[in-house]
């Protein structure tokens, strides 16, 4: 008949000599424990962590255990579950042989992996920003490959916004009575331009009066063109 309670007495005993920093005892009756299990070091000293809290039964060794996560650190609601996944399949691989140690060192494995698949997608993650970040480098560059649709397309834009442009430009000159006519268009809306020099003239009169007496008969002067000292400027000098 085998003693359950010597076989669990004897690896409570192995499990503190082995893991004395991480091993604590919970209870007596049952006998409850926990032990922490820290994976290797990954890339920047990056570990994650749990504690395992185990539980025997009565007839432990020839029935599994009782498990849980105690605590956690660094691991996904995914990853939790992915441990307690695994350590059933250990459990019912090791049924009737003390497997305190060998569940332990299951664990320890998995966070390793764990650890490994958080660097694969810091690096896979590195690199997708890199791609992203030459893929808008090389646009940048590029520029906007011109295309038939496109082209068409910022076309019809244009045009709408220029139209839109031109309609409030004359909107604003017409509120602000900045609105200009050529001189032709002048010319053609005020037709009083037609005979303004016309009228202006019939103001001043038809006519212009000359002093007669300002002039003397031609005639009666005796002007002799041919003599060298005739100086026509000099003509009214003597009556002075």
């Amino acid at each position: 008949m085998t003693d359950y309670a010597e076989e669990q007495r004897n690896e409570l005993e192995a499990i503190e000599a082995i893991y004395p920093d991480s091993f604590t005892v919970l209870s007596d009756d049952p006998t409850s424990f926990t032990i922490t299990v820290t994976s290797d070091a990954g890339e920047d000293d990056e570990t994650v962590e749990t504690t395992l809290k185990f539980t025997y039964v009565e007839k432990y060794p020839d029935e599994p255990p009782l498990w849980e996560i105690y605590s956690q650190e660094n691991l996904e609601d995914t990853d939790v579950g992915d441990i307690l996944t695994f350590l059933q399949q250990q459990a019912e691989e090791n049924l009737g042989m003390v497997m305190i140690f060998t569940l332990v060192t299951a664990v320890q494995e998995k966070l390793n992996e764990i650890v490994d698949t958080i660097k694969n997608r810091q690096e896979e993650e590195k690199m997708r920003r890199e791609k992203e970040a030459e893929e808008a480098e090389k646009v940048a560059f590029q520029g906007t490959v011109v295309t038939i649709e496109n082209f068409l397309t910022w076309k019809a834009t244009f045009e709408l916004d220029m139209a839109d442009l031109r309609r409030k430009r004359q909107k604003e000159e017409e509120q602000a009575g900045k609105t200009k006519l050529t001189g032709k268009q002048l010319f053609e809306t005020d037709h009083n331009l037609d005979t303004s020099d016309i009228q202006f003239l019939e103001d001043g009169g038809n006519s212009v009066e000359v002093d007669e007496s300002l002039f003397q008969d031609i005639d009666d002067l005796d002007l002799d063109e041919d003599d060298p000292d005739f100086d026509p400027l000099e003509m009214g000098s003597d009556e002075d």
